[in-house]
């Protein structure tokens, strides 16, 4: 099974930041399609909320989705505010799996982090400064995700080629599934 990746950037980030760009290469080299979508004019929406235009953020991305699974496979990867997203679109359209960097498990109490169950990639720093690593672990054995914890802060900016053969492994695995039989 090869695809199509979409990958979410972080708050006030954008498509060619270094993590979604490095995640972007190794997809490439596996035979997957990728996109990035900019988010960065929702982003700057802070009269709607402190962290943009979240809903709005969501709907493009499932929007996105949507076209991309009608066409095949799809695996959602994103960053922080990215993952977030990438998290809840996969409730709403079948995706083949989840890549979440620094995932913000709890934005505010009225909007806890869920996901679909499918094959879950998690990378977050010991030292991230936004969401508490303990979250994280928790978050993560419940759904029995692979987990990379790395001595890193929110930004993983130190472990960006970490990320990058993590979210290799996922598609990898996914590959190695469809080879056996085992997803349609």
């Amino acid at each position: 099974m090869r695809g199509h990746c979409i990958l979410s950037h972080g708050f006030e980030s954008g498509p060619d930041a270094t993590k979604v760009t490095a995640l972007a290469q190794a997809a490439v080299a596996l035979g997957w399609t990728c996109e990035r979508p900019d988010f960065t004019d929702l982003d700057a929406r802070a009269a709607v909320s402190p962290l943009g235009d979240v809903q709005q953020r969501l709907q493009r991305l499932l929007g996105l989705t949507r076209a991309a699974a009608a066409r095949g496979p799809v695996v959602l990867a994103g960053s922080s505010l990215g993952a977030f997203i990438s998290a809840h679109a996969s409730l709403q359209v079948p995706v083949a799996g989840l890549f979440l960097m620094a995932p913000p498990i709890r934005m505010n109490a009225a909007h806890p982090i869920d996901a679909a169950d499918v094959p879950l990639s998690i990378i977050h720093g010991w030292d991230d400064e936004l969401i508490p690593y303990v979250d994280v672990v928790a978050w993560a054995q419940e759904r029995r995700a692979r987990l990379l914890m790395v001595r890193d802060d929110h930004r993983l900016s130190r472990h960006v080629q970490a990320s990058a053969d993590a979210f290799a492994g996922l598609l990898s695995s996914l590959q190695r599934t469809n080879d056996r039989g085992d997803v349609q």
